[in-house]
């Protein structure tokens, strides 16, 4: 396509609700989101799996990090075996040989086990990058098929959100969760089996207290940790989306000089961010004291029953010092997840939110349609109705043909319905009732990308992309020399101007183009549609924002442009459709008048009203 693939509908129009108002500042938005957010219902169960189907493709780092896991969790409970038997073989009866051979055993040992930790971290963190690499590839590219209305019912910000912030969060999680939730599994079972080997009546006491305390710990405050980074994390995006509006809207803010209102909006915003933030730390910081209240409860247990136990003679010193040992490493790995807990649940509920756009269906498509050839322009509605909302009209029974090479203007009051009319030939929306067919076929049996590649597309806001000029003007055709792309901008008269930007061609543009004049942009719109050779052309108010030399250039641009392809001209300003070969008029969404220019000022109706209200 020639231009950006949103057409941007006249504010009068009837739309989808938008989340924030067309002005910064304007409407309730963040209140009323985040108040949906929080009722969503959430399957976490569901999450993990999911998350386990992205991880899962990492199986050499994930089978090597679990068997180093195995060995270190080895290491770890034969270490602390071997501290015991140091005690009772080797302290106690005094062979100091004997545990010096020992000791450098045992250093041995560690050694191996932090080099075998190391190993994980580092294989961890280059699956944990891959896997969310696929994961943010896979949310990009959902975005990129998603029908118009998602994005016309969803703040940028907040989508922005879910692809940095929220894959950020699940990526913490993998580099450096994983690995201890199975280490902690695996040290668990072993201590067990390994205390149960050593004296199966203090293990029994011991475990079954230190497992009660902290499975009431987990029953109570869980859910609510977790409830909590849930909407911590809805706060978070529309946070975002308010930050993103306003930025974009500067010139607007200050224009209409709402600095005041923007401050108490984001201040609004960021007051909740902190209220359900610090609700949610607050739950969270309890799991961990309180995992430490149970683990040193547990060592004053065994350190008591097993004192008692060795008094009476039923266990030696050494296994005593054992035992207490592994109630400690029983503890560590359970005090640890406590204390990641918070970030496990910001990366469920980010999670949820990133699966939450990626299963939003795409945009319907004729997938299994035959190549569309060069089309011919002749463009037919057939009793075309659509709504943006149920039940809201905004096209009522629109029925017109243009023919191959045709321009085809489309006037009327603002809101009328013109803009939606394109928005309808570019299948950026669906039909709610009618037909809409190219060249005798239908649009709903044409693929899309096929389509659009044959639309050409100025809109009045031309939108332009971070890149050189040259960039910008090869954006619908990339395949094209840069010749070409010269000899496009001298048909639209834009070449001169890039002759005079510091770098020419190769003058990187700043965000949105705005260190070139709205005529430049404009100039450089019409090139790229030139590039691209669309047999379909549509220009969308594309000179009503510049002063009458620009326009001129412009219309000159446009003439060439428009040469023999079928055009779809809106214009406000009826000086520039005189010589089009038809003039639909469009009022309350219904076509009230057409013909000519000189028709239709002939019959003295609605368009002569509108040119006598000009000229």
């Amino acid at each position: 396509m020639a231009q950006s693939n949103t057409l941007e509908r006249k504010s009068g129009e009837q739309g989808p609700p938008q989340i924030f108002g067309n002005l910064p500042g304007g409407g309730g938005g963040p209140a009323q989101r985040f108040t949906q957010e929080k009722k969503r219902a959430k399957d976490t169960r569901g999450t993990i799996l999911r998350i386990w189907r992205y991880l899962r493709k990492q199986r050499f780092a994930l089978i090597v990090t679990g068997l180093s896991v195995v060995v270190t969790t080895g290491l770890t409970l034969l270490g602390t075996y071997l501290l015991g038997r140091a005690i009772d073989g080797y302290i106690l009866p005094g062979d100091l040989s004997g545990l010096f051979g020992l000791c450098l055993v045992m250093l041995g040992m560690y050694a191996l086990n932090s080099a075998l930790t190391w190993l994980q971290s580092f294989l961890m963190a280059g699956a944990a990058q891959r896997t969310v690499r696929d994961l943010r590839n896979d949310l990009f590219g959902r975005l990129q098929v998603l029908p118009l209305r998602t994005f016309d019912t969803r703040a940028h910000g907040d989508l922005m959100s879910r692809l940095t912030n929220d894959v950020e969060n699940i990526n913490l999680v993998l580099s450096d969760v994983v690995t201890q939730l199975v280490s902690a599994l695996l040290t668990s079972v072993g201590v067990i089996i390994a205390m149960l080997a050593i004296n199966p009546a203090l293990t029994v006491i011991c475990l079954a207290l230190i497992t009660s305390m902290t499975l009431l710990v987990n029953r109570v405050i869980a859910p609510r940790t977790r409830t909590g980074f849930r909407q911590q994390q809805a706060a978070l995006g529309t946070l975002n989306s308010l930050i993103e509006e306003t930025i974009s809207g500067q010139r607007v803010v200050k224009a209409y000089h709402r600095e005041e209102v923007i401050g108490e909006q984001f201040d609004e915003a960021n007051r909740k961010l902190r209220q359900v933030a610090t609700r949610a730390q607050i739950f969270a910081g309890f799991i961990g004291p309180t995992m430490n209240l149970v683990n040193n409860l547990g060592l004053a247990i065994v350190a008591g029953i097993g004192g008692w136990f060795a008094l009476q003679g039923m266990a030696s010193v050494g296994t005593i010092a054992v035992f207490i040992n592994y109630t400690r490493q029983f503890g560590r790995p359970l005090n640890d997840i406590a204390n990641l807990y918070n970030t496990i649940q910001a990366a469920i509920a980010g999670a949820e939110r990133v699966f939450e756009i990626i299963d939003e269906p795409a945009e319907p498509d004729a997938l299994d349609a035959p190549p569309l050839e060069r089309i011919k322009g002749d463009v037919v509605f057939e009793d075309v109705s659509f709504g943006y909302e149920p039940g809201v009209p905004v096209l009522k029974h629109i029925s017109l043909h243009a023919r191959p090479g045709q321009t085809v203007a489309l006037v009327g009051p603002t809101g009328a319905g013109k803009t939606t009319i394109v928005n309808l030939l570019t299948r950026f929306y669906e039909l709610a009732g009618g037909r809409v067919t190219i060249d005798g076929q239908d649009l709903h049996d044409i693929r899309k990308e096929d389509l659009r590649r044959q639309l050409g597309i100025v809109l009045q806001d031309t939108y332009l992309f971070s890149g050189s000029v040259m960039d910008n003007i090869r954006y619908g055709r990339l395949d094209t020399t840069e010749e070409e792309a010269r000899a496009a901008a001298r048909l639209a008269n834009a070449d001169q101007f890039i002759h005079r930007l510091p770098q020419g061609y190769n003058t990187p543009l700043s965000e949105r183009g705005s260190n070139l004049s709205q005529g430049q942009r404009q100039l450089l719109a019409i090139a790229r549609a030139i590039l691209a050779d669309p047999g379909i052309l549509i220009l969308d108010e594309a000179t009503s924002s510049v002063d009458t030399r620009t326009e001129q250039h412009i219309q000159e641009a446009m003439l060439r442009l428009m040469k023999g392809r079928t055009s779809f001209v809106i214009a406000h300003r009826l000086s520039t459709i005189r010589s089009a070969d038809q003039i639909l008029v469009i009022n309350g969404g219904e076509i009230v008048e057409r013909g000519t220019h000189e028709e239709l000022l002939a019959k003295q109706g609605f368009y002569a009203g509108l040119h006598a209200s000009q000229f």
